[in-house]
């Protein structure tokens, strides 16, 4: 039975959030440091868990380490959970032997990479609360409000004005058809994400995507610190440049942005340098701070560190626009309520006035 209930579990959470991969890694490299063995350490964080998806990965990575396996092997297994990018990096960390090192390094950048993303949702979520607020207000006043003024303004015996003919409008609309218009939007949405899934239909939408005015600029800014971030850490670690560009390319979410990475690939192969290729093809996407850095770590043979300092100005570049970002929306969400508002009650008010007016 409780086999049976944990299994149901692991069904449900099936996955490994971000933030449980940043305590796992800063925990693991604490303990190794510690000089801790790391079937021992395997076994403590798998008794401290409380993903029970992630209990079971550890193990079974316990199981496969006392059998003669290495941690990248045993984690190899598990590419879903852990991701190409952090498997490669501690493969190459037990080849160098600077495992115990390259772990803290990696939960430091992990924990960037967790902290950049709860900026994003935090830059987001502000807007999207009052959008979501203003829509459900909207389509109660719709379906509930205006139909029942309909009648009440019909007694009137003066000519109404024109708000008030469009508030009417609007209530009969919404009175006979309002179920279907708002079950609509939300089929159209539905139909929406359920279309992103084709490949065709997802890259088109990446590439709207960054053309966008708010979330364009946002989505370039994440896309280039998390290229710079994980190239860098990968080359710093001693990975191969035309191996560390392939691992990034697979932690690239959005395809305009995996498809440079996978021509940078493609050019690195052919013999050319990176800030070469993106001279050449001139993406619109890349400003030229970015190529200008790259040319300079190439040339000085720097080039991780270059990479992570574009990492860590493209974060604060997001966290200077999140933090702006509520400044400038708030004005236009305010003005945007306040007409509508405005609106409704000038379209009620205004017969109210002439009638009593003519008595």
């Amino acid at each position: 039975m409780a086999k049976k209930k944990k299994s149901k579990q692991l069904q449900l959470l099936k996955r490994v959030k971000l933030i449980e991969r940043v305590n796992f890694t800063k925990h693991l490299a604490t303990m190794l440091k510690a000089g801790i063995p790391i079937d021992e350490a395997i076994e403590t964080l798998m008794d401290q868990s409380e993903n029970p998806y992630l209990e079971e990965i550890l193990r079974e990575t316990l199981e496969s380490i006392k059998n003669g396996q290495t941690l990248s092997e045993s984690l190899s297994r598990h590419e879903k959970a852990f991701g190409n990018f952090y498997i490669s990096l501690v493969k190459i960390s037990e080849e160098s032997g600077t495992l115990e090192r390259n772990m803290e390094f990696l939960a430091d950048q992990l924990n960037k990479a967790y902290i950049l993303k709860k900026k994003i949702q935090g830059a987001m979520l502000y807007p999207s609360l009052i959008i979501i607020a203003a829509f459900i207000m909207g389509a109660f006043i719709s379906v509930f409000i205006l139909p029942q003024l309909t009648s009440f303004f019909d007694s009137f015996d003066v000519e109404l004005p024109l708000t008030t003919k469009i508030l009417l409008g609007i209530s009969d609309f919404m009175g006979s058809y309002g179920i279907f218009f708002f079950g609509g939007i939300i089929l159209i949405v539905i139909g929406l994400i359920m279309s992103m899934r084709l490949p065709g239909v997802k890259y088109l939408w990446h590439r709207v995507l960054l053309k966008l005015p708010v979330m364009g600029k946002i989505t370039c800014l994440d896309q280039l610190a998390k290229f710079s971030r994980n190239l860098g850490v990968l080359l710093k670690s001693g990975v191969p440049i035309s191996k560390s560009i392939s691992v990034t390319t697979d932690t690239m979410s959005n395809l305009k942005f995996k498809e440079i990475s996978k021509r940078l690939e493609k050019s690195i192969e052919e013999g050319k340098t990176i800030h070469e290729t993106l001279e050449e093809e001139s993406y619109p996407e890349i400003p030229s701070i970015f190529i200008t850095m790259l040319s300079v770590g190439e040339k000085s043979g720097t080039m991780e560190d270059s990479l992570l300092y574009l990492g860590d100005f493209y974060e604060e570049e997001i966290d200077t626009f999140s933090n702006n970002l509520t400044t400038i929306i708030e004005p236009f969400l305010l003005i945007g309520i306040g007409l509508a508002v405005g609106f409704i009650a000038l379209a009620i008010v205004t017969p109210i006035y002439e009638l009593t007016s003519s008595f």
